[in-house]
């Protein structure tokens, strides 16, 4: 597992917590058992050994937004969202707008 596949449980905490996502929700988006996701976090910083679990969960980040940034620098590793908050308040009322609701498939 290279550098940049290294990930660790309060990684995934901390994207969790910056996306506002619960821990089935993001077991759900991850394809993993809650359970799991629990364990991995339980475990801090120690780096995940599985690479399918690392692969789990770079999917669950991209489904949410979540961009991991690598240590650099004599920084840590860390989280950010990958949308800005102009993004976010555009896509939120984009949702909201309401109107007929219709298949989304083009014929």
């Amino acid at each position: 597992m290279s550098g940049k596949d290294r990930m660790s449980g309060r990684l995934i905490a901390a994207a969790r917590a910056l996306a506002s996502v619960s821990q089935a929700d993001f077991a759900a988006a991850a394809g993993l058992p809650v359970e799991t996701v629990r364990e991995m976090e339980a475990n801090g910083s120690a780096w995940l050994h599985s690479e399918q679990d690392v692969e789990a969960v770079i999917r669950a980040f991209q489904h949410f937004g979540v961009i991991a940034i690598d240590e650099s620098d004599g920084m840590g590793a860390g989280v950010r969202l990958k949308f800005t908050r102009q993004d976010v308040k555009r896509l939120a009322r984009l949702e909201g707008e309401g109107g007929i609701v219709g298949a989304d498939d083009a014929p």
